[in-house]
């Protein structure tokens, strides 16, 4: 298990599991995303983006439409997203980045600790409001990375990660309106008429 740039053939299964997560693909592009590679099977296993915001104000650096799929979680593979993207950031020059999530305490964990609302600069409070339009309850994080870490037991599950095998679907019985007979209307050759 490796994370990687994301690539150009990526895009599509990038958007397709955005959308599935109910994530933001707001200015998507697919070079700001790393993912998550099984490497025997080259399987995916999950993404992240690193996203860049120019304002007047300065430039900041958030993390966001970070996913796992179902199949792969519990393994450690987003906090190697995390840590790749952490890892982007500071080579682009950043010491702070910034997060807007329901789901705080899972990033807690590495090091994000929530900030008041009223403590983000102005392009991030701003930011936050986008965000909230999607997910009502998105708190705002940040991360000194020099306290960014991943737990040993999260390192060590990414090691072996494999996918979990999931429970194949009961067959749906096949009916007569599948095969585009209407059974109220429909005569049948044994039809005794009574």
């Amino acid at each position: 298990m490796y994370v990687r740039d994301a690539r150009n053939r990526d895009e599509v299964w990038l958007l397709d599991h955005i959308e599935e997560m109910g994530l933001d693909e707001g200015s998507f592009r697919s070079r700001d995303y790393v993912i998550a590679v099984e490497e025997g099977r080259n399987d995916r296993a999950g993404f992240g983006r690193f996203r860049l915001h120019k304002t007047d104000g300065g430039d900041f650096c958030e993390l966001t439409s970070i996913g796992v799929l179902p199949a792969w979680r519990g393994q450690g593979v987003g906090a190697h997203i995390l840590e790749r993207l952490v890892d982007e950031a500071g080579d682009d020059g950043f010491d702070v980045v910034y997060c807007f999530t329901e789901t705080a305490d899972y990033l807690t964990q590495f090091g994000f600790e929530a900030v008041e609302e009223s403590a983000l600069p102005e392009p991030m409070r701003e930011r936050l409001g986008t965000v909230r339009e999607q997910q009502a309850e998105a708190v705002p994080l940040v991360l000194k990375r020099e306290s960014f870490a991943v737990p040993g037991e999260l390192r060590e599950a990414f090691k072996n990660a494999k996918p979990m095998a999931d429970e194949p679907a009961p067959e749906p019985e096949d009916t007569a309106e599948d095969f585009g007979i209407d059974p109220d209307e429909a005569t049948y050759k044994y039809d005794t008429g009574g």
